[in-house]
């Protein structure tokens, strides 16, 4: 067979139900094997930009666990991945990106569409392969989905040139298991000394308090989240890409933590004496001023990435490992040594959720995007996926939202990535088909990818995109509002365009909402349709997402509505 066939064997070997990508001259042999394949064995999802193929992959590697796959061709489509392939790095996504490539001997004579994107993505990627040779197609694939998917997950991109696409190959022989010089797959087996000294300082704690980041997720730990929480007493709040991990409608949920998070995790966090940190790794947007956050805490880091232990913070109980394993073995430790109580602690849980609850602003003009949050939360079940792009409607949507399940809230945490959350909505639906798929938007990034559209109408993808229009590119403007005293350079964006007709315009519907009446019946229209759904809603472009703290300011002293209102 040839090298693209083997590369398609190699594909459906790793059990490959969908790929997201565009056709070019340097991948078309590759494509030219699928024509071949029934959709029900593996689907191609054309998607209208590159971009959208990579957060796609990676949206859908969150929403169902498995490697997202994303192909492009050479030059200009390879470098159009660059940006989902570093939000997958980011965001520790198991993703494969395919990129094809000039023949082996232009490499380096400045080809027509070559670029050089094993070394563009080198710092982006946890590995990356250029295959040279046809008959090493069926090691590379098995060792790029092992590592995409172990340890840390991330991306891995393959490079082929079309000449090794088209090269034949005596045999074809799929490895069962593979063994890559200075990479082990499995997990760091957990240091039973550690996780005592752990447990110890968790039993003797008077404050403690649980940051599950993402990597609660990642492991599937959401169930010894849970049951350690409750079998000590022990608060919870998130990190954003921890959000879901623990249902936030637990007692013991404090919300997410950090810059744009509630207050009563903030305080909590700051006031504890024990803080348990699970899969996170303490960005800036948590910590504020690393001086101040939790200063009388003893900290127990636990994550699967040793280098993430001391980069940020420093940690008085370090363990290496994967977050589910640890806190089984923490749970066993545990045991029954300690009943659940009504302790000092958990009342003032109760007295900052009381006096810090969630100000949902429920006036009728302008509306308020805390009034369309409360609405989208009331629709929320099992069976949503709420995506998010990026600024002020991420943060609305992860400070007003009650997340109850882990794998349904997926947004751009380490890149921060406008234009993220479309194509993260159509991967995440192309995983999870019978969901209800939401991405909370806004027009400064939704317009960065809408074209795909096209992919939602022509693919049968139907998604709902919530639109918080406010003609600005609302978080900048916020900052600039906060700290630049109002001198809005650049920011407003104007009525252009009518995203109904927009809508329209790509076969899908467009509901305009101008009234805070009228919110529930779009969402609901939308939810009910099975047909790819905008809503603009028309939001008062002057509201601010607070509370907030300031960039490296203290997490317990952020920015409140009275502040501003004092300041006037």
């Amino acid at each position: 067979m040839k090298g693209s066939e083997a590369i398609v064997k190699s594909l459906l070997a790793e059990k490959v139900k969908h790929i997201f990508g565009i056709q070019g001259g340097a991948i078309m042999e590759v494509y030219d094997v699928l024509y071949g394949i029934e959709a029900s064995e593996m689907r191609h999802i054309l998607v209208r930009h590159e971009q959208t193929a990579a957060h796609a992959a990676a949206a859908y590697a969150r929403a169902s666990g498995k490697v997202g796959v994303c192909m492009a061709t050479s030059g200009p489509g390879a470098t159009n991945l660059v940006t989902g392939i570093t939000d997958a790095y980011c965001d520790s996504d198991p993703v494969v990106a395919l990129t094809g490539q000039v023949a082996t001997k232009l490499i380096g004579n400045d080809a027509f569409q070559e670029a050089d994107i094993v070394g563009i993505t080198m710092p982006v990627t946890k590995h990356n392969y250029q295959i040279t040779d046809a008959k090493d197609i069926p090691r590379v694939f098995k060792e790029a989905f092992t590592i995409a998917r172990t340890r840390r997950p991330g991306p891995v991109l393959i490079d082929l040139p079309k000449d090794v696409q088209q090269q034949d190959l005596k045999e074809f022989k799929y490895p069962e298991k593979t063994s890559i010089q200075g990479y082990k797959p499995e997990n760091p087996k957990v240091h039973p000394m550690q996780v005592k000294r752990a447990v110890e300082l968790l039993m003797g704690a008077e404050r403690p308090v649980i940051l599950a980041g993402g990597g609660v997720t990642i492991s599937n730990a959401s169930a010894e989240l849970l049951e350690l929480s409750q079998t000590l007493n022990i608060p919870v709040t998130t990190t954003l890409m921890g959000k879901g991990c623990f249902s936030e409608n637990h007692a013991l949920a404090l919300g997410m933590i950090g810059m744009h998070g509630r207050k009563t995790a903030n305080l909590m966090v700051t006031e504890s004496d024990v803080l348990l940190a699970v899969g996170c790794r303490f960005s800036d947007r948590i910590t504020g001023d690393v001086k101040h956050f939790a200063p009388d805490a003893r900290i127990i880091h636990i994550d699967i990435d040793s280098a993430e232990i001391g980069k940020n913070v420093q940690a008085h109980t370090p363990i290496v490992g994967d977050a589910k394993s640890v806190l089984h073995e923490m749970i066993k430790v545990v045991g029954k040594k300690r009943a659940k109580g009504n302790t000092e602690w958990n009342r003032k849980l109760k007295q900052y959720k009381k006096e810090f609850g969630l100000d949902w602003n429920q006036e009728c003009c302008p509306v308020k995007s805390q009034r369309v949050m409360k609405e989208l939360d009331s629709l929320i079940d099992k069976k949503t996926i709420v995506t998010t792009e990026v600024g002020q409607c991420q943060m609305f949507a992860a400070h007003y939202l009650h997340i109850k399940e882990p794998r349904k809230f997926i947004t751009s945490g380490g890149l921060g990535t406008m234009g993220a959350g479309f194509p993260y909505s159509i991967g995440a639906k192309m995983a999870k088909p019978d969901h209800w798929v939401v991405d909370v938007g806004s027009e400064g990034s939704f317009l960065m990818t809408c074209q795909d559209l096209a992919t939602c109408k022509e693919e049968d993808i139907p998604v709902t995109v919530l639109l918080l229009k406010n003609k600005y590119l609302g978080m900048v403007k916020q900052w600039q509002d906060l700290f630049y005293g109002e001198r809005r350079s650049n920011t407003f964006l104007g009525d252009t365009p009518d995203f109904v007709k927009l809508a329209e315009a790509f076969g899908a519907k467009g509901i305009r909402v101008e009234k805070a009446s009228e919110i529930s019946d779009a969402l609901k229209t939308a939810k009910k349709s099975g047909e790819t759904h905008v809503i603009d809603v028309l939001v008062d472009p002057h509201e601010h997402i607070l509370p907030m703290v300031p960039s490296g300011g203290k997490i317990h002293e952020m920015i409140e509505k009275h502040h501003l209102e004092k300041k006037k």
